[in-house]
C-alpha cells in the first residue's frame, strides 16, 4: 500500500520532451500533476517557435503511452534549407565586411534586409557566431563621414560671377543691386564707408553708379542713348527746297473780332459753335487766295486764361496778326499778344477791325501802338496795318495781300520729301475715334501708315483728316491735319516726329519715358513740425477737371491755381480730357472732391455712381464762368467775420422774488433797448459773471418784448438767479459777414 501511495505522489519533469497537461489530466485522472519546465534559452534566441513546430505531432508522456516519430516532410525540409543556407553562406560574408565599412554613408533596401531575422538564420547557431556592430559605432561612423563631406565641399573654391551691369544716367541703389544681384545693404554699407548717407530709395547718378560697380567686382556698360538725330532739323539740299505757304497766327484781347474775321476769309461760321461767343480752342486752317497762294491760319483764344496756347501759336507761326477794335483800343491780351510775337522774333500785321462801327477811331490804336514800337509804314515805320471788317469784308483784300508780301520777304522753304516732322497744336480723346491730335506739319512728307513718336506717346497714322474734313493720305509742309493712331493722348505743344520703324519709335519713346520718371522728385518736408501741425496749412479745395481738349484743361489748371488766398487753396487732383468716367467719380468720392465738366458730360456709369456717391458734378461751356465757381466755392470754406453790436444796457436797481419763476432783477435801461430772446451778460465790478441771453422781459407786472431807454423793467436771465445791485446788464447781438475771396 505504501509503495502504491508513493507512485501516485510522483512528480515527473520533462526538460527534454513538452508535455500537454490537458491530454495528460484526461487519461490518468485527477490524481497526477505534470509541470512543464521551459527549456532555458541563450542570449540572442528568440522565444517563438517556427511554423513548423505546429504541424509536428504532440508529444506523449512515457507514462504507458506509445512513442511518437519525427515527421519525415520536417526532416526533408529542414536539410533543404540548412543546404541553402551553405550555398550562400561564404556569399554572405563578403557582403556584411562590404556593408560593415560603409555603414553610415549607404543605407539600401538591401543592406536591411541583410540583418533581418529570417527562419533560417533562427535555426542557424553559424550566423550568430560574428560580433555585431553596436549602436555607438555606426553613429560614430556617421559623423566622420559627415565632416569629411563638409571638409571637401569647403575645400571646393567657388567662382564668383562678374555681372555686365548696365548704366543709365540715373538709377537707385534698390534697382542697382538687383542689377549686380547682390543685397543692397551692401551698397548702402560701402557708401557709408565713403561718408555718403544713403537710404534704398536714393538716386544716383551715372558716374557713381558706374564707381560702385567697379568697387563689387562686376563690369559696368553705360547705356546707348538711342539715336536721336530725328529730333534735329535734318539738313537737306537747296535741290529738295520748295516755297511753302506762310503759317499765320491770329491774336488779340477777347471779343475783338478775331474768329468772325477768319471764318469771312474762309467763308464758314466757327463763331456759332463756340460757346459764350469767345473762342476757346486753337484752330487751324488754310485758305487759298484769288492768285491761288495759300495761306495757313491758326485761331488762338483771346482770354486772359489761355495764355499757354497763344505762346504755343506764336512758336510756330511765320507771321502774327494782331486783331484791334477800333472802338475798343489796346487791352491787356493785345499787350500779350504783341510780347509773344517779339519773343518768337515774328513779323506782326496789324489788323484793326471794327471800322465799319460809328465810333470807330483807327488813328487812335495806331496812336496807341506807338509805344509799343508798332510804327505804321504811313509814320515812317516798318508795320503792315490793314483797317478792316468782317461784317461787311472791308479791305480783306488787301489783309491777304500784306501776308503774301511778308511771306515773299521772309522767303519761307521746306522740303517736300523724306520723314514729317511738325507740332501738336491741340489734342482730345474722341468717344469713337480714341485719341485725337491736331498736327501741323512743318517739314517732310506725313504719309497715312507712317510711324512716329510724339512727347511720351508714339503710335501709327491710321487716318489724316483735313480742316474740311476730309480724308487725305498725304500732307506737306505748313498743313494742319487730324491724325489718328496715338497709344495715349499726346499734350498740346509736343513734337510730332516720323521714324522709320515700329521698333525704333518704341525705342525713343522708352528714352523719353525713363527721361521723365528721373527728373520727377518727391517732396521733402522742411522740418518735422510742418509733418504734424495741420493749424498752419491753409484749408484744401480737391477739384477733379475734365475738359473736351487738352488747351482748355491747361488752361482752366492754371487760372485756377492763380487762386491765392492765405486761409483757402484750390488743390487738383485730377486734370484729363474726355468723358467723366467711373474712374473720375470713384477719385472724388475718395478725396472728397468736387467734378468740373467742361465741355464733356458722364457716361451713363458715372452718372449712376455720383448719385450713390451724392457727388457733386458741374457743367461749364465758358471758362470765366469756372473761374467764379472755383472762387465762390473757395470763399465757402472761409470763416465770417463776426462783429458784436451791444444794443442796450440796464443797471440792476433792486430784486424781487416771484412765485414759479424765481428772482427777477428790477432794472432801468440806460442806453439803448433792453430787446426779449437777445444775447446778454451780467458785469459785477468790471467783471463778466455770466454770458447767456434774455429769458424775459416784465412792464407793470406784464410780459414786454422790448424796453427803450429811461423806463424800468424786470429782466429774468436764462440759467441764473444771482443778482445784486449796481450789477449792469448788457444785451449785444452778433453780426456774421460773408468774407470773399
Amino acid at each position: 500500500m505504501e509503495e502504491k501511495k508513493k507512485k501516485k505522489l510522483t512528480l515527473t519533469v520533462s526538460s527534454k520532451k513538452p508535455h500537454s497537461s490537458s491530454y495528460f489530466s484526461q487519461r490518468r485522472g485527477k490524481t497526477s500533476v505534470v509541470i512543464e519546465k521551459k527549456p532555458q534559452r541563450k542570449w540572442g534566441e528568440k522565444s517563438f517557435q517556427s511554423k513548423d513546430n505546429f504541424n509536428k505531432p504532440k508529444p506523449t508522456s512515457s507514462f504507458g503511452l506509445k512513442k511518437t516519430f519525427p515527421d519525415k516532410n520536417f526532416n526533408i525540409r529542414k536539410m533543404a534549407e540548412e543546404r541553402a543556407t551553405k550555398r550562400f553562406k561564404k556569399a554572405d560574408e563578403e557582403k556584411i565586411q562590404t556593408k560593415k565599412s560603409t555603414l553610415g554613408k549607404e543605407k539600401s533596401f538591401g543592406s536591411k534586409r541583410q540583418y533581418k531575422l529570417t527562419l533560417s538564420k533562427a535555426l542557424d547557431d553559424d550566423a550568430f557566431d560574428g560580433k555585431e556592430r553596436s549602436l555607438s559605432s555606426v553613429k560614430r561612423a556617421r559623423l566622420k563621414a559627415k565632416k569629411n563631406q563638409d571638409f571637401t565641399k569647403s575645400s571646393v573654391e567657388t567662382k564668383k560671377v562678374i555681372h555686365e551691369v548696365n548704366i543709365p544716367e540715373k538709377i537707385t541703389i534698390q534697382e542697382l543691386s538687383n542689377r549686380m544681384a547682390i543685397q543692397a545693404s551692401n551698397i548702402i554699407k560701402h557708401l557709408l564707408g565713403m561718408g555718403v548717407v544713403a537710404t534704398i530709395n536714393h538716386t544716383l547718378d551715372a558716374d557713381t553708379a558706374e564707381y560702385l560697380v567697379k568697387e563689387f567686382g562686376n563690369i559696368p556698360i553705360r547705356e546707348k542713348k538711342p539715336d536721336l538725330n530725328i529730333l534735329k532739323n535734318q539738313k537737306t539740299n537747296n535741290e529738295n527746297l520748295r516755297s511753302r505757304a506762310p503759317i499765320v497766327t491770329v491774336m488779340g484781347h477777347v471779343d475783338h473780332g478775331k474768329t468772325s474775321l477768319l471764318d469771312t476769309l474762309r467763308e464758314s461760321n466757327v463763331v456759332a459753335s463756340e460757346h459764350g461767343g469767345i473762342t476757346q480752342h486753337i484752330g487751324a486752317y488754310k485758305i487759298k487766295t484769288e492768285n491761288q497762294n495759300e495761306i495757313t491760319f491758326i485761331d488762338t483764344p483771346g482770354h486772359a486764361a489761355f495764355t499757354e496756347m497763344r505762346a504755343r501759336g506764336s512758336k510756330v507761326t511765320d507771321i502774327v496778326i494782331l486783331v484791334v477794335a477800333s472802338d475798343d483800343g489796346v487791352k491787356p491780351q493785345t499787350i500779350e499778344a504783341i510780347n509773344h510775337a517779339k519773343a518768337a522774333k515774328v513779323p506782326i500785321i496789324v489788323a484793326i477791325n471794327k471800322c465799319d462801327l460809328p465810333a470807330s477811331n483807327p488813328q487812335k490804336i495806331k496812336n496807341e501802338l506807338l509805344q509799343y514800337e508798332l510804327i505804321a509804314e504811313e509814320l515812317s515805320g516798318d508795320t503792315l496795318f490793314a483797317e478792316v471788317s468782317a461784317k461787311t469784308k472791308k479791305n480783306l483784300d488787301k489783309l491777304k495781300e500784306n501776308i503774301v508780301l511778308q511771306s515773299d520777304l521772309l522767303d519761307l522753304k521746306a522740303n517736300f520729301e523724306g520723314n514729317a516732322s511738325g507740332i501738336i497744336l491741340e489734342s482730345r480723346i474722341d468717344k469713337g475715334k480714341g485719341p485725337v491730335s491736331t498736327v501741323l506739319v512743318t517739314n517732310g512728307k506725313l504719309k497715312k501708315g507712317d510711324f512716329f513718336v510724339s512727347g511720351n506717346t508714339w503710335g501709327k497714322t491710321r487716318a489724316m483728316i483735313s480742316d474740311d474734313g476730309k480724308n487725305v493720305d498725304f500732307a506737306f509742309p505748313s498743313t494742319p491735319v487730324e491724325i489718328l493712331g496715338m497709344n495715349q493722348s499726346a499734350l498740346a505743344g509736343d513734337d510730332f516726329i516720323v521714324v522709320d520703324s515700329e521698333d525704333k519709335a518704341k525705342e525713343i519713346n522708352d528714352y523719353r519715358i525713363e527721361q521723365t520718371k528721373n527728373k520727377k522728385t518727391t517732396q521733402i518736408l522742411v522740418n518735422k513740425d510742418s509733418a504734424f501741425d495741420s493749424s498752419s496749412r491753409p484749408k484744401e479745395l480737391p477739384i477733379i477737371i475734365k475738359s473736351d481738349v487738352h488747351g482748355s484743361s491747361e488752361a482752366l489748371k492754371n487760372a485756377i491755381e492763380k487762386i491765392e488766398h492765405p486761409e483757402v487753396a484750390p488743390k487738383i487732383i485730377l486734370s484729363s480730357i474726355g468723358v467723366i468716367t467711373e474712374t473720375d467719380v470713384t477719385l472724388a468720392s475718395a478725396s472728397n472732391a468736387m467734378v468740373i465738366g467742361f465741355n464733356v458730360r458722364p457716361n451713363k456709369e458715372a452718372k449712376k455712381l455720383a448719385e450713390i456717391h451724392k457727388i457733386n458734378i458741374k457743367f461749364f461751356n465758358i471758362i470765366y464762368e469756372v473761374i467764379d465757381f472755383i472762387s465762390n466755392s473757395l470763399s465757402g470754406l472761409l470763416k465770417p467775420d463776426v462783429k458784436e453790436e451791444i444794443v442796450g444796457s440796464a443797471e440792476v436797481q433792486t430784486i424781487f422774488k416771484v412765485s414759479k419763476i424765481g428772482k427777477v432783477a428790477g432794472s432801468k435801461v440806460t442806453n439803448g433797448e433792453i430787446a426779449n430772446n437777445l444775447n446778454a451778460r451780467l458785469i459785477r465790478d468790471g467783471n463778466v459773471l455770466y454770458t447767456g441771453s434774455i429769458n424775459s422781459i416784465y412792464r407793470e407786472k406784464n410780459a414786454a418784448k422790448q424796453v427803450s431807454a429811461g423806463l424800468e423793467c424786470g429782466i429774468t436771465l436764462k440759467d441764473f438767479g444771482d443778482f445784486k445791485e449796481k450789477d449792469v446788464i448788457e444785451v449785444y447781438k452778433i453780426i456774421e459777414t460773408e468774407r470773399r475771396i
